[in-house]
Parts: structure tokens; C-alpha cells; sequence
């Protein structure tokens, strides 16, 4: 897998796939390099996008690997290669979180992460916080 900071020509894809965030959010994240893109024998599997929790903690917004290409990995090698990323940027943890009833809360706790807090948000499952240091 080769990962690789989004550039302003990934931002079409970007708005194909991530759902989550406005154009113009993407645009500003690609712009801090808070956008990396994930590509298997050049074609593109994924994205993970972050921002600063409380302006000074990377905070994982969002990894996504497409259908095709999970369970092989990648999800985690990629998530790997973000942290390093962090720990070469001198920050000491990360931080993420997800719904208690996502199956991701197992894939964090299997890389490392702990459950610091959570909350609920209307009718929403509880979400929880995560953090792990790097």
C-alpha cells in the first residue's frame, strides 16, 4: 500500500467517497495536509482525514478503507503510518472515537487505544472517546 499527503487534484475523489464533511472543509484539510490517500498498485483504496482536538491533539476523523480492500490490513497499516506521522510532528498522543455499536472499537483496542470517556447525543448510540500514546 502507498500512502501519500492528498494533494488539491485527490479532492474530486474525496468528495466522491467522504460523505461526512463539506467540499470546502476537505479543501481546508488538504490544505493543513490533514488528508492522506491510500493506493494499492496506483489505484486509490482510501482515505484518512484528521484535525486537532482541542487545538493541540490529533484527533483520527475518519479512515476508510473501500469494500474491496478490507480485511487485508490496510486499515491498520494505515493507521500505523499515521501515528508516526504524529510522532514525527512531536505529539505524544492521538486521539479518536466511534460508536459503541461500530465494530471499530475493537479495531482501535487491538492497536492500542483506550477508552477515555464518552458521551450520547440524542438518540444516537454512546459514543466513545479514545486516546492512545505514541
Amino acid at each position: 500500500m502507498n500512502i501519500s499527503v492528498a494533494q488539491k487534484e485527490d479532492l474530486s475523489v474525496l468528495c466522491q467517497y467522504d460523505k461526512h464533511i463539506a467540499k470546502d472543509e476537505l479543501v481546508y484539510c488538504i490544505s493543513r495536509n490533514r488528508i492522506y490517500i491510500a493506493k494499492e498498485k496506483g489505484k486509490f483504496i482510501g482515505w484518512l482525514r484528521y484535525n486537532l482536538f482541542w487545538d493541540n491533539t490529533p484527533f483520527l476523523n475518519m479512515v476508510y478503507i473501500l469494500n474491496d480492500y478490507r480485511q487485508k490490513g490496510f486499515g491498520k497499516q494505515f493507521v500505523d503510518y499515521w501515528e508516526k506521522q504524529m510522532k514525527l510532528l512531536d505529539y505524544e498522543c492521538v486521539m479518536t472515537s466511534t460508536a459503541s455499536d461500530e465494530y471499530a472499537q475493537h479495531f482501535y483496542h487491538r492497536l492500542g487505544y483506550r477508552t477515555i470517556g464518552g458521551f450520547i447525543y440524542q438518540s444516537d448510540p454512546y459514543e466513545m472517546i479514545l486516546m492512545k500514546e505514541i
